[in-house]
């Protein structure tokens, strides 16, 4: 009888791309006992490329202990569960790359992969996190242990459900650093971020997308009204030491209007530019999907992919994080003014709040609304408030509404 193996693979990135491991476990299908843990740290990767390194090293260590087994690969990653199938296809040269290298461990046939959702791949998650401590604490690189030298409360079954699923997340806080309390400690004053979107434009107001590559519009009439009462609200409010803005016309003119009112400088920030939408700019939603039918659906399970000569989250999200380190580091304890656009506002909540990058398409910022966050001087972060649009609510739309 044909032995079965299940390989659970996971991969990350801490700033995407920035330093990154992969964790893999091997388990034996009908016991679900753990064979074999494995874990390295990669310098600095994408998670992309840290999820497809962690299935290669998975399907190794499983052809190291029976090449002959049938074996049942598991990610969180949708991507390459969709790319190793044959279902999506692959664009980049080096995840192509990468993909062979997966293809070719095992005889065609003999290996399968399945999506699993992150709460069903706990333990190779805390792999990942384990040995990024680990690394970048100055400690090992690579973790290797084979089922004689694990703990035995690493027996668990892969179907994390009930006292199983308490149990695996155990194991996952063995592996984190414990979360502290944001703010009751006293490590210095944190850089305050007041980030507010732009006024409206005509392609805010048809809902079109709109970005660096396409037409530079101005605030509409009542984008102007919004700016203002931003504005307004901004020097009421005070304690801004100063305007960071986006290079793009609507949020430059967002940003005079802020500086009449406050007197205030305005410093331009180009990692703070809205995503380049490349050939859907100008469309709307409706007229992208009928266009681009495969290519929106795979943007929308994907943070790697792309519009057609535009840039993916997992790019936007590489210099948005680039542009925030730059203000924390050259800004340190003051509060800044950021006038900047609904992907790059997002991505840094996002990023306070410890989010997955495809939360994006799970929030909503109205034109001229007020978001804070906190950057503390350890590294932790603070949402003090999201979309907020009181001082928006004598300013009506076309309609009167």
């Amino acid at each position: 009888m044909t032995r079965s193996l299940i390989v659970e693979a996971d991969g990350g990135s801490r700033g995407n791309p920035g330093p990154a491991a992969f964790g893999t476990v091997v388990r034996d299908a009908i016991s679900g006992s753990i064979l074999a843990e494995v874990a390295e740290y990669l310098g600095v990767a994408t998670n992309n490329v840290a999820e497809y390194r962690g299935a290669i090293r998975g399907l190794e260590q499983a052809f190291a202990l029976d090449p002959d087994a049938a074996i049942e690969v598991r990610l969180d990653s949708k991507l390459i569960v969709e790319q190793m199938s044959g279902r999506w296809k692959i664009k980049h040269p080096d995840m192509r790359e990468l993909a062979l290298a997966a293809r070719d461990i095992f005889p065609p046939g003999q290996v399968t992969y399945v999506w699993v959702p992150r709460a069903q791949n706990v333990v190779a998650d805390a792999l990942v996190n384990e040995v990024l401590d680990l690394a970048l604490a100055g400690g090992p690189t690579e973790i290797f242990r084979l089922a004689g030298e694990l703990p035995a409360d690493l027996d668990v079954s892969d179907v994390v459900g009930g006292a199983q699923e308490a149990h695996a997340r155990a194991v996952v806080e063995k592996a984190r650093p414990a979360n502290r309390m944001v703010g009751w400690t006293d490590l210095g004053p944190p850089t305050i971020t007041v980030l507010a979107r732009h006024g409206a434009t005509a392609f805010s107001l048809e809902k079109r997308f709109s970005g660096p590559g396409g037409q530079d519009l101005p605030l509409a009439p009542i984008g102007v009204l919004q700016g203002q009462a931003l504005a307004d609200e901004l020097a009421e409010r005070g304690g801004i030491d100063l305007i960071i803005a986006s290079p793009l016309l609507r949020a430059q003119q967002t940003a005079q209007l802020v500086a009449k009112a406050t007197g205030l400088e305005i410093k331009t920030e180009a990692d703070f530019a809205e995503c380049a939408f490349g050939e859907w700019d100008g469309l709307t939603f409706a007229e992208v999907q009928a266009g681009w039918p495969d290519l929106v659906e795979e943007w929308l399970r994907s943070t790697a992919v792309a519009p057609p000569g535009g840039e993916s989250l997992d790019e936007v999200k590489y210099r948005v994080d680039r542009g925030r380190r730059r203000l924390i580091d050259e800004f340190a304890g003051q509060r800044l003014a950021v006038i900047a656009h609904v992907t790059p506002i997002k991505i840094m909540v996002g990023i306070a709040v410890d989010a997955a990058l495809d939360s994006v398409f799970r929030m909503e910022l109205s034109p001229c609304s007020i978001t804070t966050l906190a950057w503390f001087p350890d590294g932790n972060a603070s949402m003090f408030s999201f979309s907020e649009s009181g001082h928006l609510r004598n300013v009506r739309s076309p309609d009167g509404t």
